[in-house]
């Protein structure tokens, strides 16, 4: 019944730019908060940047400044903007309902590639 479904990601070259849309569906998307969470090979999974169901938002130090993080509660629609691409964003990049990571429901992910 919850189904959350990433896209956007892509091959970029550094300096790039990417956006990515999680769309909800089969919860209550507008009373949620949202995240993206990435994760490369040999690292642990990090978080990327939150927006509460109120829109304040929070982000990864290593992405301020780069990424924006927004949604469109009339389209069930959690987006990540990702500007000025380093090869060290490149990993698969997932949506998540909620505030923790041990709680609620992740896509299946989509795979950013930054080339160097």
């Amino acid at each position: 019944q919850v189904q959350l479904v990433e896209s956007g990601g892509g091959l970029v070259q550094a300096g790039g730019s990417l956006r990515l849309s999680c769309a909800a569906s089969g919860i209550i998307f507008s009373i949620h908060a949202m995240g993206w969470y990435r994760q490369a090979p040999g690292k642990q999974r990090e978080l990327v940047a939150h927006i509460l169901s109120g829109g304040n938002t929070n982000y990864a130090d290593s992405v301020k400044g780069r990424f924006t993080i927004s949604r469109d509660n009339a389209k069930n629609t959690v987006y990540l903007q990702m500007n000025s691409l380093k090869y060290e964003d490149t990993a698969v990049y997932y949506c998540h309902t909620g505030l923790w990571e041990t709680t609620g429901y992740w896509g299946q992910g989509t795979q950013v590639t930054v080339s160097s």
